[in-house]
């Protein structure tokens, strides 16, 4: 554990006041803006448009709905001003139209307040700020072309799929039949409208500073039945559904005061971010989850739902346990190649697309993550530990053992005790861990690993998944059989060391291939295998070292692999790049191994980062390094909201405060915090069947049961 003294000198501890440090914002360029409610998001313009030919639309399970919606003012575009968030769903885009004849500069100002749920509603105003009346022809052009979001993320040319458009009075609607025989469409509804297919027009005069204004509706059609508008025109927007659901999550949320200020923006900005990324079976609605990020992963993606609801198992339990039984439901219970299902195997993501053909493994649900399973029996020990009533988790225990099953056979597909993966057919993942680039795992001289590949920080998960089982099986009075999952949870940690060991570097080996040959590169994977506590302790510090050396560490976060390796390189998606949940994940291994020193620079680097992105982690940003780039470079494809990028924050907190549970969830120890977090304060912390608050400063912290 380092000094005060050594804290000092590295800026971390002293009596500055807690808040931004001067960090350059990245700079903002014209890009898109998206807005996520649930699985629906829309990808838009900043003036508002959905330009045809581009991944704009509005996208409703996984099928986008609309992939033209322009406003055209007597026919100019509207020119982007300014926009207004509010709630992640919703938005107002503020514009204006060109200089109006015998003005001296635009007086007409739009503005479109757009409202994204099953569908989307946009209500348009336009002020007249000039001396004359302004009369105006007032028209959106619509188009759909239902391509599946597959197509659209991964650029695929959009098929051809005969859409039909008709009008009516005050409506547009667009049909099509999809390859399973569901019909899909959408109706776009405006009072008041002259309709032609394709095209809504409005004539008007705006009087002198005055204003007009309307309200479209826009309605998908799925199986034949038009979707329930989540936005009436005839309700408040205070009274619709995706409001009530915001303001249900704001409501349970423990209230959180820090005094860092970056700290206490990225808390609130994330709070937001994660209610609208939530997401419900209809069928299950007790039951949320979260979605793995915006725009291209409003899906159930089982790792990225796990670790999310990891980092938040404090502050919102439920999440864990709407997540949890969500993927018990849906867990593996045949073999089925193409899907790469297997009895008690986690999925990897579920996609509601039209078309599966598009789909990995041509099914909704694709199973092929090596992860998600030892990550799920984690997750519902960890819940035990945090007092999640023990007869809510004791449902989970068929899934639990189911999992730990495939962990001991499926999971360990050739016997030698590690859990390996290999792509049952060629429509599948090439990598099934977090790092899933087809380049991501490669030996020290650049050449691509051959699996199966047995990842360093998965043996890791199932060492920490057998120990998670183990206190179940406690809590349910099975000793004998608690014994054996500490027994395999112990063979395994030193199987681990003996196999993935480099002690020329000081390090492990990201993997081992289909020769049992270590793949010795070094790489942030290891940050993880901290965080189960893999990781021998005589080894743990020379480990911690190099994870924070410059050829890591970029003065932002860690690198996920050194800047000394063959493959690196700092824009790409897996060599090099940074991702805030990789570096916060290694930083609770570090206070795990008691390294508070190494966790402190790291938390500090991703506030600075915090900074820099104005309170919003992206998925992952460029792995240059700060004494060369003194601001993080933005990743160009990067999700922003994203799931555990958006729970960062809070588990950076966590760290910060040493917040935990004990196995039953009696106990909270809390900690001073470092200088740079300043004094924090919680509410209503949620702990068993009641709350707590915790208070801490640089010198002091204390829970009060309330």
């Amino acid at each position: 554990m380092a000094s005060e003294a050594d804290l000092e000198a590295r800026g971390l501890v002293g009596d500055d006041q807690p808040g931004p440090h001067g960090i350059g914002a990245v700079p903002q360029l014209q890009g898109s803006v998206t807005l996520v409610e649930g699985s629906s998001f829309c990808v838009s313009q900043p003036n508002g448009d959905i330009v045809p030919h581009r991944s704009d639309g509005l996208f409703v399970r996984d099928t986008r709905v609309l992939s033209r919606w322009q406003l055209r003012i007597d026919g100019h575009e509207v020119e982007p001003l300014t926009v207004l968030p509010a709630e992640p769903f919703e938005c107002r885009f503020v514009g204006r139209i060109p200089t109006r004849p015998g003005q001296v500069e635009p007086t007409v100002i739009v503005e479109r307040h757009r409202m994204v749920g099953q569908g989307m509603r946009e209500d348009i105003v336009v002020s007249n700020f000039g001396a004359e009346s302004a009369g105006l022809d007032i028209v959106l052009h619509l188009d759909a072309d239902f391509a599946d979001l597959f197509e659209v993320k991964e650029a695929r040319p959009v098929r051809a799929l005969g859409v039909s458009s008709t009008a009516s009075s005050d409506s547009v609607s667009f049909l099509v039949s999809a390859s399973s025989g569901e019909e899909r469409g959408v109706r776009v509804y405006a009072p008041g409208a002259q309709a032609v297919p394709g095209v809504l027009t409005f004539r008007t005069v705006v009087p002198a500073h005055g204003q007009w204004q309307t309200s479209v509706e826009v309605l998908p059609i799925v199986a034949g039945d038009e979707l329930a508008a989540s936005f009436p025109l005839d309700r408040p927007l205070a009274h619709t559904e995706p409001a009530r659901r915001m303001q249900g999550w704001h409501e349970a949320a423990p209230v959180i005061e820090v005094g860092n200020t970056v700290l206490a923006q990225a808390l609130s900005t994330s709070e937001r971010d994660l209610g609208a990324l939530r997401i419900v079976d209809p069928e299950h609605p007790e039951d949320q989850v979260v979605a793995a990020g915006a725009p291209w992963f409003m899906a159930l993606f089982g790792r990225d739902a796990l670790i999310t609801s990891w980092m938040m198992l404090p502050y919102a339990p439920g999440l864990a346990l709407g997540t949890a039984r969500t993927l018990a439901r849906l867990q593996g219970t045949r073999e089925l190649a193409m899907a790469e299902e297997q009895p008690g195997k986690i999925l990897h993501e579920v996609r509601h697309g039209a078309d599966l053909s598009l789909t990995l493994g041509g099914e909704s649900v694709y199973y092929g993550s090596v992860d998600s399973t030892p990550l799920f029996v984690m997750l519902v020990g960890r819940a035990l530990r945090w007092g999640v009533p023990l007869e809510e988790l004791a449902e989970l225990k068929p899934a639990v053992d189911a999992a730990v099953h495939w962990i001991r056979t499926y999971g360990d597909s050739d016997g030698d005790g590690f859990v390996e993966y290999k792509r049952s057919t060629d429509r599948g993942l090439l990598n099934q861990g977090w790092k899933d680039s087809g380049d991501s795992i490669a030996h020290a001289d650049g050449s691509v690993a051959e699996a199966p590949i047995a990842l360093a920080e998965v043996q890791g998960y199932c060492y920490a998944a057998y120990l998670a089982a183990a206190e179940i099986e406690d809590a349910l009075g099975s000793a004998a059989e608690a014994q054996r999952l500490r027994e395999d949870a112990e063979r395994l940690r030193r199987r681990f060391h003996d196999a993935f060991w480099m002690p020329e570097e000081g390090f492990y080996a990201l993997a081992l291939d289909a020769k049992k040959r270590p793949v010795t590169v070094i790489s942030s994977n290891i940050g993880h295998c901290l965080w189960t506590g893999i990781v021998n302790d005589d080894v743990a510090d020379a480990v911690i070292d190099r994870l924070i050396a410059p050829d890591m560490f970029t003065g932002f976060g860690i690198r996920t692999l050194s800047d000394r390796s063959a493959r690196y390189n700092p824009a790409s998606y897996h060599n090099g790049s940074v991702w805030p949940h990789d570096s916060v994940i290694a930083a609770a291994g570090m206070i795990r191994y008691r390294r508070e020193d190494a966790a402190i620079r790291v938390l500090s680097g991703l506030l600075d980062a915090l900074e820099a992105f104005g309170g919003r982690l992206p998925e992952l940003f460029c792995g240059f390094d700060r004494r060369d780039k003194p601001v993080p470079v933005p990743y160009p494809t990067s999700c922003s909201p994203q799931a555990w990028s958006a729970a960062t924050p809070f588990e950076l907190l966590r760290i910060a405060l040493a917040l935990d549970a004990d196995e039953r969830g009696a106990l909270v120890t809390v900690a001073p915090v470092p200088a740079m977090i300043g004094q924090v304060q919680i509410r209503g912390l949620p702990l068993g069947s009641g709350r707590v608050d915790v208070e801490a400063d640089q010198h002091h912290a204390r829970v009060i049961r309330n």
